[in-house]
């Protein structure tokens, strides 16, 4: 693979494509960043190819391994260095890692409980890594603006002090979007649903709704020409402008607990949302302005993962079962419960499973079946939920406590 540090990336791509006319069976490989929940599209889709998807029995070379604190942060890279947060005796951090060597570059610390209703201790979102900054959010509330390369904080908020806002039963898990200048939250409390601030100062742009918060994140799509936004609520899926937060539209959408969990996925002119707890699936017709449902079901119940689209089917977990549906009629293809409850994302043609267990897997997912490729052990433990990321040809997995790094770069 054509080295980064000594190639500029316009010159690789056009070196690999000189290599793909005149030199028949090369192929070039193509890194990716991951600065954000769910990727660069925030859809569990990367655009890395060429990585190392045939392993030998007992995994792909660990690079390292490091202790970030109890919780269910995945991370996200950018410009070389990795992002994630943990908590020790009461107090959260923001880490910042070398992504290939995993030495520490900064820790930015502060106190926050990780107490839990259930054990489930620690920070669920995972860090925005955009222009140079960082922002982050606990689950008590507190919203940083951290500086990329020092960890300095730039501005913060504390949507209980600020806002008036009560943090959900299992705390925060949302992670923020960047729209524009803007960063974009839900926050909670009457008014401030979700709250808009200007991404370099903190200033607030705007503050809309009532809804309490679930446990999702925040989607910005298009539609009838107009920049919107998904707000998965405790309440239902909420259609939000994405220029002042008004309402356009809303489904109603209970599941117990208010749990919520699974971004909201849009296609073309539709939505497709989930839920655990024997709640369902639905995809919603946003073509005439208010959403109407084509089709309902239980055949999909995510819990913690969000489903992935690749072609005209959906993969995902329902509850402790990988399973595919037709996107157009919610139809089953086929049911694995081999990797128990879980989450993936999609490089290429294939997936990384990650089970719940702390075992990963690359997988072939097709209408026709699952069809594994490789897999191993790599951590241990349980309720391994954090997403796995793919970047720059390196495999980061999560358990409650450690992080791993995997060598999956092309040989």
């Amino acid at each position: 693979m054509i080295s980064d540090f000594l190639v500029p990336r316009a010159v690789r791509a056009l070196l690999g494509a000189f290599l793909v006319v005149f030199w028949p069976g090369w192929h070039a490989a193509q890194a990716d960043d991951w600065p954000q929940w769910l990727g660069p599209q925030r859809n569990g889709i990367s655009a890395e190819t060429g990585w190392l998807s045939q392993w030998p029995q007992e995994g792909p070379q660990q690079l390292w391994k490091a202790a970030v604190g109890a919780g269910y942060s995945s991370v996200s890279v950018s410009n070389g260095r990795l992002y994630t947060m943990g908590n020790t005796e009461e107090t959260d951090s923001v880490y910042a890692l070398d992504a290939t060597t995993g030495k520490e570059l900064w820790k930015h610390s502060y106190p926050c409980t990780a107490k839990d209703p259930n054990g489930y201790v620690g920070p669920r979102c995972t860090p925005t890594a955009n222009d140079g900054r960082v922002y982050t959010l606990s689950r008590r509330g507190h919203f940083f603006c951290l500086d990329a390369a020092s960890g300095k904080v730039l501005w913060s908020k504390e949507f209980s002090r600020d806002y008036g806002a009560k943090a959900p039963t299992w705390g925060y898990a949302g992670s923020p979007l960047i729209e524009g200048n803007w960063v974009i939250t839900e926050v909670g409390g009457a008014g401030s649903a979700v709250v808009a601030f200007n991404k370099t100062d903190g200033k607030e742009a705007w503050k809309a709704g009532d809804d309490a918060p679930a446990y999702s994140s925040l989607v910005a799509f298009d539609a009838a020409g107009k920049r919107c936004l998904a707000v998965f609520s405790a309440a239902g899926i909420v259609g939000r402008s994405a220029a002042n937060g008004s309402e356009l539209w809303r489904h109603p959408w209970k599941t117990s607990y208010d749990v919520n969990a699974a971004t909201p996925l849009i296609v073309g002119d539709s939505v497709f949302i989930s839920s655990g707890y024997n709640k369902g699936c639905a995809l919603l017709d946003l073509a005439g302005g208010k959403p109407s449902v084509r089709w309902e079901n239980k055949k999909m119940r995510n819990h913690v993962g969000t489903c992935i689209l690749a072609g005209d089917h959906l993969y995902g977990f329902d509850e402790s079962q990988l399973k595919c549906l037709d996107l157009k009629t919610g139809e089953e293809k086929w049911a694995e419960r081999a990797y128990g409850k879980g989450c993936l994302v999609k490089a290429g043609a294939l997936f990384v499973v990650y089970s719940d267990r702390g075992r990963v897997a690359v997988a072939e997912l097709t209408p026709a079946g699952c069809k594994e490729i490789s897999g191993f052990q790599v951590l241990g433990g349980k309720d391994t939920w954090a997403l796995p990321v793919l970047a720059n040809g390196q495999l980061y997995c999560r358990s409650q406590r450690d992080l791993v790094c995997l060598d999956v770069k092309a040989r």
